[in-house]
């Protein structure tokens, strides 16, 4: 019974060290192992100047976009798989909420990397440094 005590201190230290790590993992989505590929679309006009999920006014012409998981204010390079031309965009909404979809970009950022009139883009999502 009397080793018990003794080794409380150093589970302790263990335990907030492991947890530490794991918390870090977890928050740590825009590391340069984050990748992501998949399709991309982008905010219809009637969302002008709406509401985001982190309280902004939607604006067309800001290189914004919306993700399910990355944190607010992350900044992250979109490039279009076909053409090989890229966007930084910084999350600021949640979505998309289309199945198959990855990320929602404000309508200039599309147009940066490509036509509207394709309506949707197979892109790749990687982290800015």
């Amino acid at each position: 019974m009397q080793n018990y005590p003794s080794i409380l201190p150093t589970l302790a230290l263990l335990f907030s060290i492991t947890g530490w790590a794991s918390a870090r993992a977890e928050s740590s989505n825009s590391s340069p192992a984050f990748t992501e590929q998949g399709k991309a679309s982008f905010y219809a006009d009637k969302f002008q100047n709406r509401k985001t999920a982190n309280g902004e006014r939607y604006k067309h012409e800001l290189n914004t976009a919306a993700h399910r998981k990355l944190p607010f204010g992350s900044m992250v390079q979109v490039t279009n798989i076909k053409n090989g031309k890229s966007v930084i965009v910084r999350i600021n909404d949640r979505g998309p909420f289309v199945r198959g979809r990855i990320i929602d970009l404000s309508k200039s950022a599309f147009e940066s990397i490509g036509h509207t009139s394709s309506g949707l883009l197979q892109v790749k999502v990687e982290p800015v440094q």
